[in-house]
């Protein structure tokens, strides 16, 4: 179960200031508009910011209104930022950190595939050319998020 009682609802949510606000505000419009461009997303419920750095990265817990077609989730993690964009269920995955390694993980497993130069029809897509130079950077971005953000949380 995901408490939701530290979680902000947007478009209520609010940064450390005017401009990290204005950011993550943002980043919640990038993300609903990455979601329903997706003809399998239904009517969203609700959409909480769980954690964001504005203009860096935002965690984004989405409950639908039904369950997503073939699917037996009605409720999707999301992050957006500075970094790839990507959703996954919820299913053993309860907490803001765990969510932000969960990430960390299916980026993790495409850099490999593309520095190994395996089939990306195995790992998570990611709206990026698949090139060591693209890998290499978001290996970098992975790094820092884990460094500077994730080892923060609880």
């Amino acid at each position: 179960m995901i408490d939701r009682s530290k979680l902000q609802r947007h478009p209520e949510l609010r940064g450390e200031d005017d401009e990290d606000t204005r950011l993550l505000r943002a980043m919640a419009e990038e993300g609903r508009r990455y979601l329903t461009s997706h003809d399998w997303c239904p009517p969203i419920k609700n959409y909480y910011l769980a954690h964001g750095v504005g203009g860096v990265v935002a965690l984004f817990l989405v409950e639908f209104t039904q369950k997503i077609s073939g699917s037996p989730d009605d409720t999707l993690w999301l992050v957006v930022g500075d970094l790839p964009t990507a959703y996954f269920v919820t299913e053993n995955v309860t907490t803001v950190r765990e969510a932000l390694e969960c990430y960390c993980s299916i980026m993790d497993d495409w850099v490999a595939a593309v520095l190994d130069d395996r089939d990306l029809e195995e790992v998570y897509p990611v709206d990026a050319e698949p090139s060591e130079a693209n890998a290499r950077e978001l290996e970098s971005r992975l790094q820092f998020l884990r460094r500077e953000i994730i080892s923060e949380l609880p």
